[in-house]
């Protein structure tokens, strides 16, 4: 457009300088969402790993609490019998049932999936009926990476077992379970 002097006039759109300045302030403004958003994902994962943590610890003590209503022994530490190589593994707990020994062991795990220090369970399987099988028995992995005393069992007052567990959970203090449980009765 011409004005009446002869001269352009100018039109109402920004200048180069101005689209220039407001794309780089909404890259950062973009840069800032998408840290905001990973730093939330990680925290998110942490949750995740302690709420799985958490789940193993509990599944962990609903087995051990079925076991010893069947136990017709609990042995605290080392004890004869155990029907598995421990590979090096500190047993921690030994249970008598009438299907055999089970024992419990901490160490070093049996392979490079677990995250070091774990708990194994060494005993017969398990049917798909929930009861143990008369077969061989197994050594198999109930929990991983486990604080160095991780796993604890105790006699508590009226005979009841005592057990500790202090599992690491990543980042974050250790998830600790304390619970008393029965033997022999429910």
């Amino acid at each position: 457009m011409t004005c009446a002097h002869g001269r352009f006039r100018r039109g109402g759109g920004f200048s180069l300088i101005e689209l220039l300045l407001a794309l780089v302030l909404g890259l950062l403004l973009c840069g800032v969402v998408v840290q905001a958003l990973a730093a939330d994902g990680q925290g998110l994962q942490r949750l995740v790993r302690r709420q799985r943590v958490a789940l193993l610890q509990r599944r962990l003590i609903e087995l051990l609490r079925s076991e010893l209503l069947r136990a017709e022994g609990v042995t605290l530490g080392a004890a004869p019998g155990a029907a598995c190589a421990m590979g090096g593994r500190t047993p921690v707990l030994q249970l008598q049932l009438p299907t055999g020994p089970i024992t419990y062991s901490l160490g070093s795990p049996p392979s490079a999936i677990w995250r070091p220090l774990v708990l194994m369970r060494c005993g017969p399987a398990y049917g798909l009926d929930g009861q143990p099988s008369s077969g061989a028995a197994q050594n198999r992995v109930v929990l991983d990476q486990l604080t160095p005393d991780g796993f604890r069992a105790e006699v508590a007052a009226g005979g009841r077992l005592q057990l500790h567990l202090e599992g690491a959970a990543g980042e974050g203090p250790p998830l600790l379970t304390s619970v008393e449980l029965a033997h022999g009765s429910p």
